[in-house]
């Protein structure tokens, strides 16, 4: 019998705990909610479990795709003139960037409307970790130790990071006993509910309410009310998961769903929809990717985002006319020989800010789960939030979400942060489809990389045919010609970095064209870490990049 179930994690804990899930009857929800609940703990450097987790699955029972954004709003008290008053044009790090902390709720929707177990089941390994530590890896060592001195600001995100006032070391065991204690308020208040007759759904919804209105709440709350912050009662209690519509693009004989604009998901579906448009001999130069042309294309794409692309309900165009053939096609036909440098209509609004380049210093801050399971169920999940930025709640171990980094505090600008609005998210998990039967699970951590780098993957795939392996391996590059994600939103013209395994003719061709290069290490964790799991005819693959910390199984069905 040919394997049947696949995952792919950044995290070999998280791979493990999907793994068990699997293993034991789990379907692919339950696998990827346990796998994302641990990326929040071995990866908290990256991931919150009080950060963000936008979703993406399929059902195989109903051919239903369904998308989760997994992200919070800004507090009722923000104010976009107060902040801009106060620092700026952007928002600052700390407390004042937190918006809603979305992950728990993500999670537990996930699997109250899609899965089969309850809270406790599937954070067995994440509480674990938490409770008795993990061992420290290069990467998270590496991560933490060049941004001591951020972790270092505030005493309650220094005690857990900077253990014995250093940052840890690669061997040595990471423990966070008070975000086990939440964890652990979580599992109790399901318990209870149970105890006293209740249901999974039941034991689910006291799990939630534990979070959102119970002690955890509360401790978050006095924290904000005596520190300064925005978050009140209401926005923890009020706060909903949306369920959002996805974005079907037909590639090269697949259909690959997108999110949307709340996040660049609306960008990695118009990537895509020019890349058909154009056609297989447009993207390809001798057997390889075309790099000038893709570099035009991701440079029109990203233009628009800055243009058109906010939370929904705030822009001034729906989202799908930026899929429309004629746009597309018109967008296409500006791409020229030569490099342009900033590609209309992205407009810079924030000259360079003489901190370090987000090239130089990368966006690590993300992880990435895919699942496919013996059913032909699909989950992608895209869990972030860092703890550099913010200041983690005494009491909880949590670095409630500083998403609120990705709005700008200027007045009338389109992502410009208000009261119940979203910030439009980096991370956008994919899925795709196969002559209509499940296919792929796709995402990437990266920022402003991911949907480059998901790009070039799926080329490589589909229209090189490389294998999984080779596709995920090969050397990437990635265009900086926009505005960035995350404050200070700089902007870097015609600036392209490349690994530094690229082949030499096409980096000469790239240098032909105008194109502004720089290098990065080969195979570098700022190229991205694709977790991905693909189901073909002679079975399922699973592959975790290199680049990054992650691992992949496959297995059979119990």
């Amino acid at each position: 019998m040919n394997d049947n179930w696949a995952v792919a994690t950044g995290h070999p804990i998280a791979t493990g705990a999907a793994t068990r899930i699997l293993k034991s009857g789990g379907n692919a929800v339950d696998a990827g909610v346990a796998a994302g609940i641990a990326l929040g703990v071995v990866q908290p450097d990256l991931v919150s479990f009080a950060g963000v987790a936008p979703i993406i699955l399929y059902r195989a029972d109903d051919g239903r795709v369904v998308s989760l954004d997994g992200v919070g709003v800004w507090p009722r008290a923000a104010d976009v003139a107060t902040m801009q008053r106060d620092h700026g044009d952007h928002v600052p790090e700390g407390l004042l960037r937190t918006v809603v902390p979305a992950a728990p709720a993500s999670w537990i929707k996930a699997l109250t409307d899609h899965g089969t177990l309850g809270f406790a089941d599937v954070s067995a390994e994440a509480l674990k970790a938490a409770r008795d530590g993990f061992e420290v890896y290069p990467l998270f060592a590496d991560f933490v130790a060049s941004r001591a001195e951020k972790y270092a600001r505030f005493p309650s995100t220094a005690a857990i990071f900077l253990p014995g006032g250093r940052p840890p070391q690669v061997g040595e065991t990471f423990r966070q006993t008070d975000l086990a204690a939440t964890l652990q308020s979580l599992i109790d208040a399901e318990a209870e509910a149970r105890a006293a007759g209740g249901d999974r759904l039941e034991g689910l919804v006291a799990a939630r309410a534990a979070f959102y209105t119970g002690p955890i709440a509360n401790r978050i709350l006095a924290f904000h009310a005596a520190n300064g912050g925005l978050l009140r009662a209401d926005d923890l209690a009020d706060y909903e998961v949306r369920e959002e519509r996805t974005y079907a693009v037909p590639f090269r004989g697949t259909e690959i769903h997108c999110c949307g604009a709340w996040c660049q998901g609306i960008s990695m579906a118009e990537t895509l929809a020019m890349l058909e448009l154009a056609g297989p001999q447009a993207v390809q130069q001798d057997g390889q990717i075309d790099l000038h042309f893709l570099l035009e294309v991701l440079k029109r794409a990203f233009a628009d985002r800055e243009a058109y692309v906010t939370d929904p309900r705030f822009m001034k165009i729906a989202p799908e006319d930026l899929l429309a053939p004629e746009f597309l096609a018109a967008r296409l036909a500006s791409i020229g020989e030569t490099s342009d440098p900033l590609p209309a209509p992205a407009v810079p609004d924030t000259p360079p800010s003489g901190e370090a380049a987000v090239f130089e210093v990368g966006c690590a801050d993300t992880s990435h789960v895919s699942v496919i399971d013996a059913d032909g169920n699909i989950f992608s999940a895209t869990p972030s939030d860092p703890s550099y930025d913010t200041v983690v709640i005494p009491g909880t171990g949590l670095s409630v979400s500083s998403r609120g980094s990705q709005s700008r505090a200027i007045p009338g600008h389109l992502n410009a942060l208000a009261p119940g609005k979203r910030p439009r998210l980096t991370p956008n998990p994919i899925l795709g489809l196969k002559n209509g039967k499940p296919w792929m699970a796709m995402g990437t951590p990266g920022g402003d990389v991911q949907v480059q780098a998901m790009a070039q993957v799926l080329i490589n795939l589909l229209d090189l045919n490389m294998t999984p392996e080779e596709a995920v391996n090969a050397p990437r590059v990635s265009t900086y010609a926009f505005p960035g994600s995350f404050a200070p939103h700089d902007v870097h013209p015609n600036k392209v970095l490349f690994e530094a395994d690229l082949p030499p003719h096409q980096v000469e061709s790239l240098t032909a064209r105008g194109h502004d290069l720089a290098s990065w290490p080969a195979r570098t964790w700022m190229a991205g870490g694709i977790c991905v799991a693909l189901r073909e005819t002679s079975g399922v693959t699973a592959i975790a990049d290199p680049r990054r910390a992650g691992t992949a199984e496959t297995g059979e069905a119990s």
